[in-house]
């Protein structure tokens, strides 16, 4: 069976800029999701900001293996009961990838807890990337290094909690560097951020950009029994302890009774 991909973009730009409608006519998150489907292993399908619950009811979530995110301009508009309805599935095991300026979205920087800042720069600068974890699975197939000849900089010090792995570090043709590629884990869901990807830049028309999505939505995947109820806190009874056991001193709770949130 196919892994079930979902396109999350925001769909903004592509409205209302010539340059970014002209390089993705079908927007960013259908050229990416067409991308992906070159791929028989994965079965792509997309979700806009302007769909209602932003094309990502619960429903489909939980059909979805691994999510993608893209978003720039609008990330006040997402609804913060779907952020956590995403953020509640990325902890029962469905995979995430957040691309570029998806570092500031609002479930990127829920699942990171850090406020996800970085330098940036709009100059159109040639971007090499070096893959750091020569062997990866994200990285598989792809040359030492590859070259994008236009990329916003994005430079460190990049806010984030300290990667699983760093598998890219970019470097831009005005000196800076970045970890442009960072793994996560968070409950039993996999996340991998990916820094190419402004939005008035063919980067996702780029071969190898595609390959690292492909690869990454294969990394992300996780083949297990999504988890249930992972948010829930129980409070067990003393009688279901494993070994006998006596009750002593007062308690705050009563039977039963829910805990403090």
């Amino acid at each position: 069976m196919p892994i079930r991909a979902v396109v999350w973009g925001e769909n903004v730009h592509e409205q209302t800029n010539e340059t970014v409608a002209g390089i993705y006519p079908r927007g960013i998150h259908g050229t990416i999701a067409a991308a992906l489907n070159q791929d028989s292993s994965i079965s792509a399908k997309t979700a806009t900001l302007q769909q209602p619950e932003h094309g990502l009811p619960e429903a489909r979530l939980a059909e979805t293996d691994v999510l993608l995110w893209w978003g720039h301009a609008a990330h006040g508009e997402v609804a913060d009961a779907v952020v956590e309805r995403v953020a509640e599935h990325v902890w029962s095991g469905m995979g995430l990838i957040v691309l570029h300026s998806g570092h500031f979205s609002k479930i990127f920087k829920r699942l990171m807890g850090t406020p996800c800042s970085l330098t940036w720069r709009e100059a159109g600068e040639r971007e090499r990337l070096w893959v750091t974890t020569p062997g990866h699975k994200i990285a598989d197939g792809l040359p030492a290094y590859f070259e994008l000849e236009h990329e916003e900089m994005y430079g460190e010090p990049f806010h984030v909690p300290e990667p699983l792995e760093t598998v890219f570090i970019g470097w831009f043709q005005g000196g800076e560097v970045f970890r442009a590629g960072l793994t996560y884990r968070r409950g039993a869901g996999k996340i991998f951020y990916f820094q190419p990807g402004h939005e008035t830049y063919p980067t996702y028309h780029d071969h190898n950009i595609q390959r690292v999505l492909q690869n990454a939505v294969k990394w992300a995947h996780n083949p297990a029994a999504r988890l249930s109820n992972v948010t829930d806190a129980p409070n067990r009874p003393t009688h279901e302890a494993l070994e006998t056991l006596e009750e002593r001193g007062p308690k705050l709770h009563k039977p039963g009774e829910g805990g403090f949130r």
